[in-house]
């Protein structure tokens, strides 16, 4: 059972939290804070940029996990992501429950299907925190079963500040522990300029913005309110679109989308 923010055991993981001078024992104190207001059985603190792939600061995957859900995000289908989306986004809550911002289609798409669902992740809530105008930080907090009681929500909600807090003091021991490498932030401008040219040779410049909303997991209405046209007309776009590529479903799609990530 999740402690209060009053209990001794949430005011020791504080104690702990604000001690921590060392990366790995602050986020060993994170991780404990947030045990104490939720049943939570997953934790990870993302960087996600604008110049470069996400950076995993902290997490507590076991390895199987880790290289499927982790290992294999990085490497490209991190783009597809509504968390990545959101966290880029200059309007965005400084907590929400993911189930709460993710497209319509969320859960009917192929990127959910191969990788978040494979994850087994039943809910999860998000902190953001701007660190600056390229990084926004991501704490996940997850659920392998079930979802979080309303009381479990309103605790994280409640911890915000603190969150945010502990957070940026992560970032700043990461940050001087070396941080990012080239490496990896040329593999994220290639990685992004496939998915901003997927289908170039062949779609036009609507058809292509219609099939990345497509691999975001849109449904046909929330396309047409994305990109402010009639419903029909997205319909229209897409049977193009899928007789230009070849293809006649959405897995089709997304096969088509990660086997030109993998010739980056």
């Amino acid at each position: 059972m999740p402690a209060s923010p009053t209990s001794e055991q949430w005011l020791a993981a504080i104690a702990q939290l604000i001690s921590a001078n060392e990366f790995d024992d602050s986020a060993a104190a994170l991780h404990a804070t947030l045990a104490e207001l939720s049943d939570e059985s997953y934790f990870a603190l993302l960087a996600f940029s604008k110049n470069s792939p996400p950076a995993v600061l902290a997490h507590n995957l076991e390895p199987a996990k880790e290289k499927h859900y982790l290992e294999r995000y990085i490497a490209g289908p991190y783009l597809l992501d509504p968390l990545y989306q959101l966290a880029l986004q200059d309007e965005k809550p400084g907590v929400c429950r993911f189930r709460d911002a993710a497209p319509d289609r969320f859960r009917s798409s192929q990127y959910y299907r191969q990788y978040c669902e494979r994850t087994h992740l039943e809910d999860e809530v998000d902190f953001f925190l701007d660190v600056d105008e390229e990084t926004t930080l991501v704490l996940v907090a997850a659920k392998l079963s079930g979802r979080f009681r309303r009381g479990e929500i309103a605790q994280l909600t409640a911890a915000e500040a603190i969150v945010h807090a502990a957070i940026r003091k992560l970032w700043d021991q990461w940050e001087e522990g070396g941080g990012r490498d080239e490496v990896a932030i040329s593999m994220h401008e290639r990685l992004n300029r496939c998915f901003e040219n997927f289908g170039q040779s062949t779609l036009t410049q609507r058809e292509r913005e219609i099939t990345q909303l497509l691999l975001r997991g849109h449904s046909t209405k929330s396309i047409a309110r994305v990109l402010d046209i009639a419903p029909g007309t997205v319909m229209v776009h897409k049977r193009n679109l899928f007789a230009k590529l070849g293809i006649t479903s959405q897995y089709e799609l997304f096969s088509s989308f990660i086997d030109a990530l993998s010739e980056t």
